[in-house]
Order: C-alpha cells, then sequence, then structure tokens
C-alpha cells in the first residue's frame, strides 16, 4: 500500500510541475510587438505590397541580380520573380497577425486592435496577401492585377479611417482614431 501512495503522490506533483512549466511555457510565448504600426508597414507591409504592385508587369521578365543573393530587389533576387510574389503575398496574410498585437502608433496612440472595423480590416490584408499567393502560383498577370486591387483596397479601407487625417481632423496626432 505505502508504494502505491508513493506513486500517486509522485504522479500529482509531476502533473503539477507539468502544468507549471506549460504555464511559464505559455507566458513566454505571449507575441509581443518590438516596433510601432508605422515600422510595421514600412518594414514589412509596404515592401511587400509594393512586390504586387510591381507583378503587374510580369515578374517573369525581371533579370536576375549580379549577385542574387545579396540583392535588395525581391524580384531580383535569389527568391525573385514569381517566387518573390508568392512570398509577398504570404508577408502580406502573416503581416495581419502582428496587426492584432497591441502597439503603439507613431503617434504614441495605441492601435485600436480591438476594434471591430480594425478586425475586419485585417482580415481583408490576409485575404488579399492570399489572394496574390494563389495568383502569383498561376504566373497570371491578369490575375496578379486583380490582386493588386484587392491589396489596395485592404491598405486604403483601413488608411481612409485611422491614417489618412486632415489638418481638420488632427492631422499625424489623430492617426489610429476612428475618422
Amino acid at each position: 500500500m505505502k508504494r502505491v501512495g508513493v506513486m500517486k503522490a509522485g504522479s500529482v506533483a509531476f502533473g503539477v510541475l507539468f502544468l507549471a512549466g506549460l504555464a511559464v511555457v505559455g507566458a513566454q510565448q505571449k507575441p509581443q510587438a518590438h516596433g510601432n504600426m508605422l515600422q510595421m508597414m514600412r518594414g514589412i507591409v509596404y515592401p511587400a505590397s509594393n512586390v504586387v504592385f510591381v507583378a503587374q508587369d510580369d515578374p517573369a521578365t525581371v533579370k536576375p541580380a549580379d549577385d542574387p543573393s545579396t540583392s535588395p530587389n525581391p524580384l531580383a533576387s535569389s527568391y525573385g520573380q514569381w517566387l518573390a510574389v508568392e512570398n509577398a503575398g504570404v508577408a502580406l496574410a502573416e503581416s495581419a497577425n502582428l496587426l492584432t498585437i497591441p502597439r503603439a502608433c507613431s503617434n504614441g496612440r495605441q492601435a485600436p486592435v480591438t476594434n471591430a472595423d480594425w478586425q475586419k480590416f485585417v482580415q481583408g490584408l490576409r485575404d488579399a496577401g492570399m489572394t496574390v499567393l494563389k495568383a502569383a502560383q498561376t504566373k497570371n498577370v491578369d490575375r496578379i492585377t486583380e490582386a493588386a486591387d484587392a491589396v489596395a483596397s485592404a491598405c486604403g479601407n483601413c488608411h481612409d479611417v485611422y491614417r489618412e487625417k486632415t489638418p481638420q481632423q488632427g492631422g499625424v496626432k489623430a492617426r489610429c482614431t476612428a475618422s
């Protein structure tokens, strides 16, 4: 009997430690913003969008750089042409996840990540990114043109509400507030 009690206690202790370990791991993996909204847009969304917009002129015609492994131009890099467009679509879709992490805007205001319209705009960007990916996989310029329109619309929908502020609306200081 004594041995069963020790085993039970050991099992309970192991279970408690296991759950405590999961809690610590979960706490360590909480998404965290490392840049403000403007930095995230300029570093990820803007470059990926530009790849899509330029791809309307057929990325298969882009000549690889002299050293594709160090090219700052995604279309002329080692992973260039249509693959660069696919990657841009993935970057746009994945950046939607980053847009749900609480972070400051460039003016210090918190991005309204819990607002229903913000979440709708984020989903629009995610969908546009997936449209780009699927279009790039077909290697069809007409489909890329349609996908580029989806990206422009997704960006514009959010910018019209949260970014583009006239001086009468408060200018840059009013960014990240609804119109």
